[in-house]
């Protein structure tokens, strides 16, 4: 299928939560609120929605489709990327098909869990699935590379033959947390005779990450920081190492209080920050996932303190 759509994701482009009420229904409302302060945000490149920060393993497809129109009725001046959250090729084709007639300019394709045991070795599983979307749409896809330790991740001879047979397959999410392995997707998937971008979602070493080369980063964290990514980059960007230092030292305290284990607390500790900001009424997670305790919020405030993150135009008093 011809691309038509060429968009290539570059830059920074945060990953946009979900707000919920208490019932754990969609707060619409505070969504869009919630879009409008990321979008704000200078510098950006483009969002990301139904993905990992915004729940979407845990929201239907209805929901899902409607999270996107929200965002398409919102945000018009920056390029939409929608998440494909999804255990069966049918439905992930699906939710492609939907997510190009709703608007989104690329796609964000996260692994099948049912590729976890073994998947691996059966690299035509992968192309398979990647293929399957690929029929179904024309938005260029961006490959999510899991950790190949949790047996999602796609080994570099599938990731080359998923870039060599599905053209439209522009970009990697890079999350493989291998800084020897992300330095070689950085280097080979870049230089292939079609070449393929690849996007750090290492936030735990953003800066590390970045100066390897990355064409650009897609992270959570950008719901809350997404400013200092921003500055990050473009220091990186200009070679200015001074001044990227001082912007990682910023953040550093939210990257120590955001993926502290349990890692899969992430999104749950953004919408807490968020909070504490002023910027969300509530944040509230949808089961599995729990609140936090309140020892836990208290460290995510003295961590906005020390990187001296402002609160409704005001600096946040001392913890």
């Amino acid at each position: 299928m011809p691309t038509r759509n060429r968009f290539v994701p570059s830059g920074v482009i945060p990953a946009c939560l979900l707000p919920f009420h208490e019932d754990f229904s969609i707060d619409e409302k505070s969504y869009r609120k919630h879009l409008r302060d990321v979008s704000d945000v200078k510098g950006l490149s483009a969002i990301t929605v139904n993905a990992h920060a915004s729940e979407a393993h845990a929201c239907t497809f209805e929901e899902q489709q409607r999270v996107l129109n929200i965002t398409m009725s919102e945000v018009s001046t920056l390029p939409v990327v929608n998440g494909i959250y999804a255990d069966g090729s049918a439905l992930a084709a699906k939710l492609a098909a939907m997510a190009e007639s709703e608007g989104a300019s690329a796609l964000l394709v996260f692994p099948p869990n049912s590729i976890a045991m073994g998947g691996q070795l059966r690299p035509e599983m992968a192309v398979s699935h990647f293929r399957t979307i690929a029929d179904s749409t024309d938005l260029p896809l961006i490959v999510f590379q899991y950790p190949l330790g949790g047996g999602l991740g796609h080994t570099m001879e599938t990731l080359l033959r998923l870039c060599e047979e599905v053209p439209t397959i522009v970009a990697i999410k890079d999350w493989c947390n291998d800084g020897m392995l992300h330095e070689k997707h950085i280097r080979v998937l870049r230089n292939l005779p079609r070449p393929v971008s690849v996007l750090t979602t290492h936030s735990a070493w953003l800066m590390s990450s970045l100066v390897m080369g990355c064409d650009g980063l897609l992270s959570g964290a950008g719901s809350v920081i997404a400013d200092l990514q921003v500055e990050l980059w473009l220091a990186v960007q200009s070679k200015d190492l001074s001044r990227a230092q001082e912007i990682n030292e910023r953040i550093y305290p939210m990257i120590q209080a955001f993926y502290a284990p349990p890692f899969l607390d992430m999104h749950n500790r953004m919408k807490e920050a968020l909070v504490l900001l002023g910027r969300l009424p509530r944040a509230v997670v949808r089961p599995p996932l729990v609140k936090l305790s309140s020892e836990e919020i208290q460290d995510i405030e003295k961590a906005l303190n020390k990187a001296d993150i402002k609160r409704d135009g005001a600096l946040l008093e001392a913890a």
